[in-house]
């Protein structure tokens, strides 16, 4: 198996799973979990420096999922990486859980950053990445924002700290599958072009394809080795990626998911 094989493999089981644990609870944010499956794939499988068995070491890399509805495809990643076991994954979002619907670094291993309150997040990486600058740390901070919630002023605000201090160990994505949960994202408030956009706060910028494991592996080496900037990654996305209830539709923001759905979809992901 070679290596796009097998980063293919990891993001077919992390979409698997993600589906499955939403489906156990019966409803979730699916769509904007299942369009940033490849880019954790190809991070935690591949790029980033962490122990699973040692989740607090302080020399890890670390990850901030900002845009934090996410959060069910980065509990299939931790645990199919071995930060907890896999049957905690049945207790997404329920009373008393260690899972909740948005990330929480309080409650779950592996988890850096409490988010959920967007744009929040994004600021929590950049000033995590400021302490290793002025640290000499050698790890990376990498960080996943939504084209959403790209709309948000504060999104700015730190991505311009993030220029002028010129934070290249701070590696960001935009997970720019086009919907948010009201509608489409160029109908309600364009951010396009956003590559434009982050050249102007002087970030390096990359726009690729956020399905294809390989272009995602690419940028990242681009990206570490890029000096004197800060990096933004722009992913072109399809929301609800993998799933065929769900794919390419606004509603699958946060929607029913049956396990008769999630049965279904299954089957394509064979």
């Amino acid at each position: 198996m070679d290596l796009r094989q097998s980063l293919e493999l990891h993001a077919k089981e992390i979409r698997k799973y993600t589906i499955q644990t939403i489906a156990t609870l019966g409803v979730g944010h699916i769509g904007g979990s299942l369009s940033i499956v490849d880019a954790l794939a190809v991070l935690y499988f591949d790029q980033m420096k962490i122990d699973p068995k040692n989740p607090k070491w302080p020399m890890r890399d670390r990850f901030v999922l900002s845009k934090g509805h996410g959060g069910p495809a980065v509990y299939a990643t931790l645990a199919l990486k071995g930060y907890f076991p896999m049957d905690l994954l049945d207790t997404l979002n329920i009373s008393n859980t260690n899972l909740p619907s948005h990330t929480d670094m309080n409650k779950t291993v592996g988890v850096d950053m409490t988010t959920g309150s967007l744009a929040q997040g994004f600021s929590a990486a950049v000033g995590m990445a400021i302490s290793a600058q002025m640290d000499h740390a050698p790890f990376k901070i990498y960080t996943l924002i939504g084209d959403g919630e790209s709309q948000e002023g504060q999104i700015w605000e730190a991505a311009m700290l993030a220029g002028s201090r010129k934070l290249d160990h701070l590696i960001a994505f935009t997970d720019y599958n086009k919907m948010q949960i009201d509608g489409e994202v160029g109908m309600i408030n364009d951010v396009s072009p956003l590559d434009k956009k982050w050249e102007a706060f002087n970030w390096h910028v990359q726009v690729i394809d956020g399905h294809d494991v390989m272009a995602i592996r690419d940028a990242i080496l681009k990206a570490q080795a890029y000096s004197g900037k800060p990096s933004m990654i722009i992913m072109h996305t399809i929301k609800g990626k993998g799933a065929s209830f769900c794919e390419g539709k606004v509603g699958s923001h946060n929607m029913p998911v049956t396990k008769d759905m999630a049965n279904e979809a299954m089957k394509g992901l064979v």
